[in-house]
């Protein structure tokens, strides 16, 4: 929010609210009214949904900095995921008359907006294409450098708290795969994996590893 004027900021800080949900806590949940844009000022959530049968999909993984929600305000319908604290997570909340009034009235903000849109939609077609077309390496990989999007996540370091569980959550592989695809990372020098955390060290190459042969990696 640092694009708005003084008085923006301070009305917007004045009608927003913050939660603490714990680990495994619904943030959101699939067919609510949707009241809020959510911002995570600490932890992680996914955004994820479940059939009927049971059937789960993790469309996104939001670390502090990200804020998600914004296109079901927009069209005004009821959430079609949940979001899921995957650790005890500090929630900003900004409610739905602030988020429109700053629609109608900063031009700033709706250009913050634009780039969030643009870029949320480029990240959900290389997810799509990392699914259908990369061994889980490569999606280990691109998972950790969507983690790190300076446009969507901006104010964050090389470093993350994330643990292996966690990757294997947002990627669908066991912990023990996930753990392996780290390694592998870190053994090729694009990450270096430490206690409860990860530390990029190549975003780049994090961001193109499979290109020529992640789709033969098992």
């Amino acid at each position: 929010m640092t694009r708005l004027d003084p008085a923006e900021r301070e009305r917007v800080r004045s009608e927003m609210t913050a939660c603490t949900v714990p680990a495994g806590g619904f943030v959101c949940r699939k067919g609510d009214s949707v009241e809020h844009w959510f911002g995570v000022i600490d932890g992680l959530v996914k955004v994820s949904s479940v059939s009927v049968d049971g059937k789960s999909v993790t469309f996104i993984g939001v670390p502090p900095g990200g804020w998600f929600g914004e296109g079901s305000l927009l069209k005004d319908e009821p959430r079609r995921y949940d979001g899921i604290a995957l650790r005890d997570s500090r929630i900003g909340c900004m409610p739905r008359t602030t988020f429109q009034w700053l629609l109608d009235t900063s031009i700033p903000f709706n250009r913050y907006l634009l780039e969030q849109l643009n870029e949320r939609l480029g990240q959900f077609v290389a997810t799509v294409e990392f699914d259908r077309l990369l061994g889980p390496d490569a999606r280990v990989a691109r998972c950790i450098a969507q983690l790190f999007n300076p446009v969507l996540y901006p104010g964050g370091g090389p470093e993350l708290k994330i643990s292996q569980a966690e990757i294997g959550y947002l990627t669908g592989l066991s912990r023990q795969r996930a753990n392996q695809a780290l390694r592998l990372l870190e053994a090729a020098g694009l990450i270096r994996v430490g206690y409860g955390g990860i530390t990029v060290l190549d975003l780049p190459g994090l961001g193109s590893f499979g290109d020529a042969d992640g789709a033969t990696r098992g």
